[in-house]
């Protein structure tokens, strides 16, 4: 298993954009078991404060498209990182209104750039998406893959990459993009842009009909959220400026989760029923993370059925 340096907290600051929500929360956690100091963005629009453990030193309601605002949270804090996660999500939104997703996505992340240079931050690591690569030439797809994202998530996404190796190459700000597979696992919404395993897991605990799109032979790379708040952590401490996936490279049919999360469940499992496929939705999809292996010292540690255990379990707790 990876190790953390331990830091001391008066000299290692991390703040955390869209540490309130799902992954961002995890990723909190698990800065603050390493040691270093923590502060926290978010807007709440999709986070919520009972996502956010006891330690963090400040939060700061706000969005990151308020330029102000996030100057006036760099100058509070001082952070020497920022582990930038707050996002527009859904890509439903983003194909409705790629306006707003853009000023999100792009321009709030410019923001955050513009901040992390004049406040002298030393590393950005940022959270991208399998969404940039498009529908696959091959599988697994590496990070070599051609990009032809298919909606303004992931053009937008894409966009923000390119706007971090240009802060590298103008003003020697070091960055790392994770570009994260289905990320899954507590605290997940199934609500809105929800994974398929949130939806599944909300439809076990309440005996709710289950619908699969299509055959249900369609693939994903299911990743655990505790390991990809671990590749965070070991982004920082890299001395690496890049982009890696984080994922498990391994494909699970949507039908094979279904039969996974019955077995999980040790209950009646919901009925389940299948309708026509959604259009435009890729067949098959799993990302290689070899070079997360060689860059960061990073794989993945949870395997499928365990953290579906564990997620289920979490969710089962918070909903008593």
């Amino acid at each position: 298993m990876a190790e953390y340096r331990k830091h001391d907290r008066e000299d290692r600051r991390v703040l955390v954009t869209g540490g309130a929500g799902f992954i961002g929360s995890h990723v909190v956690e698990a800065a603050l078991a390493a040691g270093y100091e923590v502060a926290v963005i978010d807007n709440l629009s999709t986070g919520h404060l009972e996502n956010l453990p006891r330690g963090v030193t400040e939060f700061y309601q706000c969005d990151i498209t308020d330029l102000p605002a996030v100057e006036a949270a760099f100058t509070s804090f001082r952070p020497h990182y920022c582990l930038h996660l707050a996002a527009q999500i859904d890509v439903r939104r983003s194909v409705e209104d790629p306006a707003f997703d853009a000023s999100v996505n792009i321009i709030g992340t410019l923001n955050l750039l513009e901040t992390c240079r004049r406040s002298e931050v030393e590393k950005v690591v940022f959270a991208s998406s399998a969404a940039v690569y498009g529908n696959p030439r091959y599988v697994p797809l590496d990070e070599e893959h051609p990009l032809e994202p298919l909606s303004p998530y992931g053009v937008s996404k894409h966009t923000a990459e390119h706007y971090l190796a240009m802060y590298r190459h103008l003003y020697g700000l070091d960055y790392v993009v994770l570009r994260y597979a289905n990320v899954y696992g507590p605290r997940q919404d199934a609500k809105g842009e929800g994974g398929v395993v949130a939806i599944f897991t909300d439809r076990f605990l309440s005996g709710r009909p289950i619908t699969i799109f299509g055959d249900g032979e369609q693939t994903r790379d299911f990743v655990y959220a505790g390991d990809v708040a671990r590749a965070n952590l070991l982004a920082l401490e890299a001395k690496f400026s890049g982009i890696v996936n984080i994922s498990t490279a391994v494909e699970t049919s949507v039908n094979r989760l279904y039969e996974m999360m019955a077995k999980v469940s040790q209950s009646k499992a919901p009925p389940c029923s299948w309708v026509d496929e959604r259009p435009g939705e890729i067949r098959r999809s799993a990302l290689t993370n070899n070079k997360a292996l060689a860059e960061l010292g990073w794989r993945p540690e949870m395997d499928l059925l365990t953290g579906l255990k564990l997620t289920m379990a979490a969710q089962a707790k918070a909903a008593s």
